[in-house]
């Protein structure tokens, strides 16, 4: 029996493996959802019940023990149906050693000597711009030697070229206390933690303070580092004065994948940030996955802020930390600005997957089409129409046709305008659909696709739907128009237009497959005008049909060669008076 309490939960196979660690406020009813109504769990989480041999628990006194044990035991077991972290990297970490003349570098170790470690950073461009920073604000040692007092009075190093050049005071020959050295240390951590405004303040009161004692030389010195100190933090994300400490945690998910970014912000400055992806092994609830995200971020960085800026609240309350959901000002720029982070990492993901698994990425991109268009089927196939015409004249449609995302040219088709005059667009777009698709209700019924897609707005979309209501197919397939201008997708009785990100792999297989209509129109278009130039030209003459059209052409190639032809060329094929006629006739033409 479970108590009715806080703690984790862990359930075990019959070989004795762990399958899934959960949390929860209270055991017993957590632990009851499981086998008291099996209808309500997904399929997912029915098998993974279904391998249950053994359960154990661990009672812990809050929620917020709960998490992190939750997330040091996932660690630990690695659970086959548990949220698992995808992104596996080791960032690095800026480190300050534990040295009686300390170093500030860079690392992807942590090793348990007394060091102080900062970061990580998802940014190795970010952590080598902070070094830089420092090595311009103070001269720190950048040598492996091991320095003491000791080894100072001992005269055991001598000085490197960083001595000579100025970028180092000299601390293996004595030429800087150990106190005056740390002094620049300490001001160094405070700008790791985020007191960049502070230190900046703080060399200006020096430089006025200086200025008034007329130590001009030692104003110049520390204006020159408030000025590197303000040109630093200019480039860094400064938000509103009211913003002041928080963190922001946002997500986006993507089928049985999450992204998360995770920012910390210092007096209003944004000192971390951190992308992580994680694998849902189970249908998880959004706000479990947050959950498990804010305790990966707490065994990574410790305690969090007294505020935490969050997409939506997660599982679990933590004391002494209050999750706020912006709507408005500086706080809400924040977390669309954490969101863009991890769309951004959701998206470099998807690009590895179109090398490392094309079939992977393909299935994404669909999925993601498919969530954005609200559609229940994947949409595995399909097709696009696009109408062709110049001033009414030879007007023609293209069917272009994708199957699991890429082109099926075998399926491509054109059509010829039949039962339309002039430039109708609309009535056009209806006459192609509806010979499309009764055609595939004739011949291959379960071969509908799952989308389709009209090239043009919401008129041409009006009257493809017509004819597929006509055909009764409106319930069997969506129909949407893509706009070209703004690239809006327009739907059947939707008055405000779908605006999906321009950046998303959705939209771009939208634009392909468009453009791939509009190109295989347009060729065709340009093939039929220019047969019905040349007819024009040769059949008009009195005397030339078909077959001595196909003749001349295929012997001077083009209707002008046959026109700069000399009777006598001409007649050795077509006979001496038709050769006249046809001579005269281009002349004529050309003049």
């Amino acid at each position: 029996m479970f108590p009715h309490s806080p703690g984790v939960y862990r359930y075990y196979d019959s070989e004795g493996n762990v399958i899934y660690v959960g949390k929860a406020k209270d055991l017993h009813k957590r632990v009851a959802q499981y086998f008291v109504s099996p209808e309500r769990l997904t399929r997912k989480t029915a098998i993974m019940v279904s391998k249950i041999a053994d359960a154990q628990y661990s009672v812990v006194d809050t929620e917020a023990d709960a998490l992190l044990l939750e997330n040091n035991l996932i660690k630990q077991y690695k659970p086959k149906y548990n949220i698992l972290l995808k992104d596996s990297k080791t960032y690095p970490w800026i480190c300050v050693s534990a040295d009686e003349f300390p170093k500030v570098y860079l690392t992807r170790r942590l090793a348990r000597d007394g060091s102080r470690y900062f970061g990580p950073y998802s940014s190795v461009m970010h952590a080598r711009n902070l070094l830089e920073l420092f090595s311009e604000l103070y001269p720190l040692r950048t040598c492996s030697n091991r320095i003491t007092s000791d080894s100072v009075l001992r005269r055991k190093f001598r000085p490197c070229l960083n001595y000579h050049i100025g970028r180092c005071r000299g601390c293996c020959i004595g030429g800087i206390s150990a106190k005056e050295y740390n002094g620049y240390i300490e001001e160094i951590v405070r700008l790791l933690k985020g007191g960049g405004r502070e230190m900046i303040q703080h060399y200006r009161a020096l430089m006025e303070q200086a200025a008034a004692e007329l130590d001009f030389e030692s104003a110049e010195i520390y204006k020159g580092k408030m000025q590197s100190l303000e040109k630093h933090y200019s480039k860094s994300i400064i938000t509103g004065t009211g913003t002041g400490d928080a963190d922001v945690f946002s997500l986006v998910f993507d089928s049985s994948d999450a992204y998360g970014n995770f920012m910390r912000l210092r007096q209003g400055a944004v000192i971390q940030s951190l992308n992580l992806g994680f694998r849902m092994n189970i249908e998880e609830d959004h706000a479990e996955v947050l959950g498990m995200f804010i305790a990966e971020i707490q065994s990574k960085f410790g305690a969090l802020s007294k505020e935490v800026i969050v997409p939506f609240y997660p599982d679990v309350e933590i004391d002494g930390v209050e999750f706020r959901i912006p709507v408005r000002g500086d706080k809400l720029a924040l977390l669309e600005l954490s969101a863009k982070n991890a769309k951004e990492m959701r998206f470099n993901a998807l690009k590895q997957k179109e090398h490392t698994d094309p079939d992977e990425f393909r299935r994404k991109v669909l999925e993601e089409l498919r969530d954005a268009l609200g559609m229940k089927e994947l949409p595995v196939h399909i097709e696009c129409f696009d109408n062709s015409n110049i001033q009414g004249t030879n007007p023609v449609a293209s069917c272009v046709v994708f199957r699991d995302g890429v082109p099926s040219k075998k399926d491509y088709r054109h059509f010829n305008i039949k039962t339309v005059v002039g430039a109708n667009d609309y009535a056009s777009m209806k006459e192609v659909v509806n010979r499309r698709y009764s055609r595939m209700l004739a011949e291959a019924p379960d071969d509908l696709p799952q989308l389709v897609v009209i090239d043009g707005g919401r008129g041409q979309l009006s009257f493809a739907f017509e004819a597929l209501s006509e055909l009764g197919l409106t319930g069997r397939l969506t129909v949407i128009g893509l706009a070209k201008r703004l690239e809006e997708v327009i739907r059947v009785g939707d008055p405000y237009p779908l605006f999906i990100d321009r950046n998303s792999q959705a939209l771009k297989v939208l634009q392909r497959i468009r453009d791939e209509a509009h190109r295989f129109g347009i060729t065709h278009h340009r093939n039929r005008r220019s047969k019905a130039q040349t007819e024009s030209a040769l059949r008009d003459i009195k005397g030339v049909g078909e077959k001595t059209e196909q003749r001349l052409i295929l012997h001077f190639g083009s209707v002008p060669r046959i026109a700069a032809a000399s009777v006598d060329d001409l007649a050795g094929l077509v006979g001496h008076d038709l050769a006249v006629r046809i001579h005269e006739a281009l002349q004529k033409k050309d003049a």
